[in-house]
Protein backbone atom coordinates (compact mmCIF):
# COMPACT_ATOMS: atom_id res chain seq x y z
CA UNK A 1 0.00 0.00 0.00
CA UNK A 2 1.51 3.53 -0.89
CA UNK A 3 1.65 6.12 1.85
CA UNK A 4 -1.40 8.04 0.99
CA UNK A 5 -0.97 10.53 4.17
CA UNK A 6 2.67 11.88 1.78
CA UNK A 7 0.11 12.77 -0.99
CA UNK A 8 -2.37 13.76 1.52
CA UNK A 9 0.03 15.88 2.55
CA UNK A 10 0.98 17.34 -0.36
CA UNK A 11 -2.59 19.09 -1.26
CA UNK A 12 -2.24 20.64 1.85
CA UNK A 13 1.27 22.40 1.06
CA UNK A 14 -0.03 23.34 -2.86
CA UNK A 15 -3.34 25.18 -0.67
CA UNK A 16 -0.84 26.77 0.87
CA UNK A 17 1.03 27.53 -1.72
CA UNK A 18 -1.77 28.83 -3.89
CA UNK A 19 -4.54 30.25 -1.68
CA UNK A 20 -3.52 33.81 -2.93
CA UNK A 21 -3.72 32.91 -6.16
CA UNK A 22 -6.80 32.82 -8.51
CA UNK A 23 -7.35 28.90 -8.18
CA UNK A 24 -9.65 29.61 -11.98
CA UNK A 25 -5.97 30.55 -13.36
CA UNK A 26 -3.75 28.27 -12.19
CA UNK A 27 -6.66 25.17 -13.20
CA UNK A 28 -6.18 26.11 -16.82
CA UNK A 29 -2.20 26.19 -16.68
CA UNK A 30 -2.58 22.43 -15.42
CA UNK A 31 -2.93 20.74 -19.12
CA UNK A 32 0.55 21.84 -19.78
CA UNK A 33 1.95 20.36 -16.87
CA UNK A 34 4.89 17.54 -17.49
CA UNK A 35 4.63 15.45 -14.35
CA UNK A 36 0.81 14.17 -13.90
CA UNK A 37 1.76 13.41 -10.08
CA UNK A 38 2.33 16.90 -9.07
CA UNK A 39 -0.10 17.94 -11.96
CA UNK A 40 -3.17 16.27 -10.20
CA UNK A 41 -1.82 17.18 -6.89
CA UNK A 42 -1.36 20.87 -7.89
CA UNK A 43 -5.25 20.42 -9.20
CA UNK A 44 -6.63 18.65 -6.66
CA UNK A 45 -5.13 22.04 -4.29
CA UNK A 46 -7.08 24.24 -6.74
CA UNK A 47 -10.29 22.87 -6.92
CA UNK A 48 -10.73 22.70 -3.22
CA UNK A 49 -9.58 26.52 -3.15
CA UNK A 50 -11.73 27.11 -5.86
CA UNK A 51 -14.43 25.73 -4.06
CA UNK A 52 -13.71 27.11 -0.85
CA UNK A 53 -13.54 30.74 -2.27
CA UNK A 54 -16.55 30.26 -4.29
CA UNK A 55 -18.82 29.10 -2.06
CA UNK A 56 -19.41 25.46 -3.75
CA UNK A 57 -21.10 23.03 -3.40
CA UNK A 58 -19.72 20.05 -4.92
CA UNK A 59 -17.14 19.58 -8.13
CA UNK A 60 -17.29 16.77 -10.10
CA UNK A 61 -14.29 15.72 -12.52
CA UNK A 62 -15.65 12.70 -14.60
CA UNK A 63 -13.86 10.62 -17.37
CA UNK A 64 -15.52 8.77 -19.84
CA UNK A 65 -13.88 5.58 -21.54
CA UNK A 66 -12.32 7.17 -24.15
CA UNK A 67 -10.63 9.28 -21.18
CA UNK A 68 -12.28 12.32 -22.04
CA UNK A 69 -12.06 14.36 -18.64
CA UNK A 70 -14.97 16.91 -17.18
CA UNK A 71 -15.40 18.65 -14.32
CA UNK A 72 -17.73 20.74 -13.29
CA UNK A 73 -19.32 22.76 -10.05
CA UNK A 74 -22.83 22.24 -8.36
CA UNK A 75 -23.20 26.24 -7.96
CA UNK A 76 -24.32 27.11 -11.17
CA UNK A 77 -24.23 25.65 -14.85
CA UNK A 78 -20.74 26.23 -15.33
CA UNK A 79 -17.55 23.97 -16.33
CA UNK A 80 -14.51 24.10 -14.97
CA UNK A 81 -11.03 24.29 -16.43
CA UNK A 82 -10.58 20.50 -17.20
CA UNK A 83 -7.09 18.86 -15.92
CA UNK A 84 -7.18 16.85 -19.75
CA UNK A 85 -6.90 13.48 -20.08
CA UNK A 86 -3.59 12.27 -18.17
CA UNK A 87 -4.00 14.24 -15.67
CA UNK A 88 -7.49 13.88 -15.29
CA UNK A 89 -6.71 10.20 -14.94
CA UNK A 90 -3.89 10.90 -12.46
CA UNK A 91 -6.36 13.47 -10.33
CA UNK A 92 -9.03 10.17 -9.90
CA UNK A 93 -6.06 7.99 -9.23
CA UNK A 94 -4.32 10.19 -6.48
CA UNK A 95 -7.92 10.64 -4.83
CA UNK A 96 -8.38 6.90 -4.73
CA UNK A 97 -4.87 6.19 -3.14
CA UNK A 98 -5.86 9.66 -0.17
CA UNK A 99 -9.06 7.85 0.48
CA UNK A 100 -8.60 4.23 -0.07
CA UNK A 101 -12.10 4.02 -1.97
CA UNK A 102 -11.28 0.92 -4.81
CA UNK A 103 -14.02 1.25 -6.20
CA UNK A 104 -17.34 2.77 -5.23
CA UNK A 105 -18.15 4.62 -2.12
CA UNK A 106 -18.07 7.81 0.01
CA UNK A 107 -16.15 9.15 3.03
CA UNK A 108 -15.15 12.24 4.77
CA UNK A 109 -11.98 13.99 4.23
CA UNK A 110 -10.46 16.92 6.08
CA UNK A 111 -8.05 19.09 4.59
CA UNK A 112 -5.78 21.53 6.10
CA UNK A 113 -6.00 24.73 4.40
CA UNK A 114 -3.29 27.59 6.14
CA UNK A 115 -4.23 27.75 9.53
CA UNK A 116 -7.82 26.26 9.19
CA UNK A 117 -9.10 22.92 8.01
CA UNK A 118 -12.29 22.69 6.13
CA UNK A 119 -14.47 18.72 6.04
CA UNK A 120 -15.04 17.72 2.72
CA UNK A 121 -16.92 14.37 1.75
CA UNK A 122 -15.45 12.39 -1.41
CA UNK A 123 -17.78 10.25 -3.55
CA UNK A 124 -16.67 7.95 -6.08
CA UNK A 125 -19.20 6.09 -8.60
CA UNK A 126 -19.34 4.66 -11.42
CA UNK A 127 -21.89 4.82 -14.67
CA UNK A 128 -22.29 3.66 -18.01
CA UNK A 129 -18.11 3.69 -18.52
CA UNK A 130 -17.91 6.76 -17.07
CA UNK A 131 -16.35 7.41 -13.67
CA UNK A 132 -17.06 10.12 -11.11
CA UNK A 133 -15.36 11.68 -8.29
CA UNK A 134 -16.83 14.21 -6.85
CA UNK A 135 -15.02 16.65 -3.78
CA UNK A 136 -18.60 18.03 -1.54
CA UNK A 137 -17.99 21.33 0.22
CA UNK A 138 -19.74 21.96 3.70
CA UNK A 139 -22.91 24.69 3.60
Amino acid sequence: MKDSGNIHQKVQEHCDCFAANDPLQEMSRVPDDTDTGEAAVKWLALAALHGINSGAKEITISQDAAGQTRVTAAYRPATLPSPGGDIGAKVIETIREMTHIDEIGQLPFSLGVRNSSIDLAIEIAKEGGREQVKIKFPE
